[in-house]
């Protein structure tokens, strides 16, 4: 079942119905560090398997987030971005908040995410670099048109 929070102005949704999908795509593949590329088949499928979180004002689209989850063990926060024309006010904290807190989303033994420039907003939420980095492992593909190292 879909929820809905409001803020002034603003509204978060988890209505995957809601989501405009091309902006999302655009966005991803052409204005994103992590996704530049991203087919928009590959955009489709992550968000059906996925707990996608929309940001609106009124009825239009201006931030998104997705979160990854077994709804047991894990959660992955994931693709999260808010238009530039709407930064500055808080959205992507109010969002994490939102995410953090969901029902739905609690008792995990472990969240993760990973980001090039936005430690600072994420530490607010107890993120932290790991802790064992020397355990985690990553497989890339090779074939994928996304950059494995898009960090550099």
């Amino acid at each position: 079942m879909a929820e809905t929070w409001h803020r002034d102005e603003y509204e978060i949704s988890t209505d995957p119905s809601r989501l405009n999908i091309d902006l999302i795509h655009d966005f991803l593949s052409n204005n994103s560090y992590w996704a530049a590329g991203r087919a928009r088949d590959v955009v489709e499928r992550s968000i059906e398997n996925s707990l996608p979180f929309g940001i609106y004002k009124g009825s239009v689209q201006i931030g998104f987030a997705r979160v990854v989850t077994d709804y047991a063990t894990f959660a992955w926060v994931a693709d999260l971005f808010v238009l530039a024309e709407h930064r500055e006010r808080g959205l992507s904290k109010w969002l994490m908040e939102v995410i953090i807190a969901h029902p739905q989303l609690q008792g995990f033994r472990r969240w993760v995410l990973s980001t090039k420039d936005a430690h600072g907003l994420y530490e607010r939420f107890g993120f932290m670099k790991l802790h064992r980095p020397e355990r985690w492992m990553e497989r890339p593909d090779p074939n994928m048109k996304e950059s494995p190292d898009y960090w550099q």
